[in-house]
């Protein structure tokens, strides 16, 4: 999986601590930017999103379809850490890498002795990003740095939980692993300015991404309305900005945002309702907001006398931004995202082809990325041993032997 293009991190090598979501697509990014990332997994299993479904299925053989898209261009190291001749290896990896990155249960690997404060006494240039629930940074730790953390709990406690839904039914999750994805895209921007950092200084330090900081932060709407009005932002209730939301066509949704009266001027001349432009129930944002329940049933009449793309087309034509609300069958079809090439083929030698979303941005130099697919459990535990490590042949067999190491043979 030798790549040959020069990308903007090739050369940087990284140690993946890895399971689930956060940790994967954190070293997917930046295995997609040309680093070499070195999965390490468990023996017994590897990462449990191996075995959850959907999975993709030939001759008997099946993966994981979320490991598949979030483990491309990666190396498997199938290495027991509980075992010292494994914690050896782990060491030497250590050492020679650029970056790990973790999100692992807080405090597990210092357990161990393989921590942060123990690799960079090792190696001061290490970059050491650490994914968890709510933080593991010295002098910003809290009473929850400890607890363990999915990507509901940020949600929830991030307040972004009490603002998806509607006001007389409970609150409502968002996308599943949204949490999980932010505090990914989070930590490998922590890594890059870590990286960029270290060119100056010739040090490493630690990345601090903690899944309850990155929602908060995003989430900066419900924080202003209640830092500087003293608001709270309700549940599925317009408080700043309307319309806003999905209306029924005569064959799906339309997603429309007024955000102001420019804008409202050109929704209202494609109703036909020059009207609604001055009316002191509408002439302003605000005023919109509170009386969303005169205007709400005049944009539904108007928006279910079209097809959707009727309606994408009239009012594109007066510069009113609206969008249809696609199904993944309307994404794999549209010409935009194929122009794009944002679902990106991958050809897996053990289960197929399959399309997975590549990672934006595009780079004019490195528009297209690495293509390799998912490896197989412990695919590179020779490979990395052997040629990176400076182990003999028959020096990992007794390691696999021992079961500190699974080759994938």
């Amino acid at each position: 999986m030798t790549d040959t293009v020069d990308r903007p991190l090739s050369g940087v090598r990284v140690t993946g601590l890895e399971q689930y979501i956060a940790g994967p697509y954190c070293t997917m990014l930046l295995a997609d930017t040309g680093a070499e990332v070195i999965k390490i997994e468990r023996p017994g299993g590897g990462d449990p999103r191996r075995q959850m479904p959907p999975f993709a299925e030939k001759d008997g053989r099946k993966k994981g379809a979320g490991f598949m898209g979030y483990n491309r261009n990666k190396k498997s190291l199938c290495l027991n850490l509980r075992d010292p001749k494994g914690q050896e290896v782990f060491r030497k990896l250590v050492a020679s890498s650029d970056v790990v990155v973790e999100n692992l249960r807080p405090g597990s690997m210092a357990k161990l002795g393989l921590g942060y404060r123990e690799m960079r006494r090792m190696n001061p240039q290490l970059v050491w990003a650490i994914i968890s629930g709510f933080g593991q940074l010295d002098g910003y730790r809290g009473p929850y740095s400890d607890r363990p953390a999915f990507d509901i709990v940020a949600e929830a406690m991030s307040g972004m939980m009490n603002l998806v839904g509607y006001d007389d039914k409970p609150p409502s999750g968002t996308v599943y692993g949204m949490a999980d994805i932010v505090s990914g895209i989070i930590a490998a921007y922590g890594v890059l300015q870590a990286l960029f950092m270290r060119q100056r200084t010739g040090r490493g330090q630690l990345v601090d991404s903690a899944m309850l900081d990155n929602l908060l932060s995003l989430n900066e709407t419900m924080v202003t309305l209640y830092s500087v009005a003293g608001q709270e932002q309700k549940r599925g209730v317009p408080t700043v900005f309307f319309p806003r939301g999905a209306y029924q066509t005569k064959d799906g949704y339309l997603a429309v945002h007024v955000p102001d009266n420019i804008i409202w001027k050109r929704f209202c001349e494609v109703m036909e309702r020059s009207d609604l432009i001055d009316d002191e129930r509408s002439a302003t944002s605000p005023a919109r907001a509170q009386n969303h329940g005169f205007l709400d049933p005049i944009i539904s009449e108007f928006m279910a006398t079209m097809t959707r793309d009727e309606a994408v087309g009239k009012f594109n034509a007066h510069g009113v931004p609206v969008a249809p609300v696609y199904t993944a069958e309307d994404v794999f079809a549209d010409p935009h995202i194929e122009a794009r090439g944002m679902l990106m083929p991958i050809d897996d030698p053990e289960v197929g082809t399959y399309r997975f979303a590549r990672t934006a941005p595009m780079l004019e130099e490195n528009a297209e990325l690495p293509r390799n697919p998912a490896p197989s459990l412990g695919q590179h535990t020779r490979e990395i041993l052997e040629g990176l490590l400076d182990y003999s042949s028959s020096e990992v067999d007794a390691l696999r032997d021992h079961g500190v190491v699974e080759t994938g043979e």
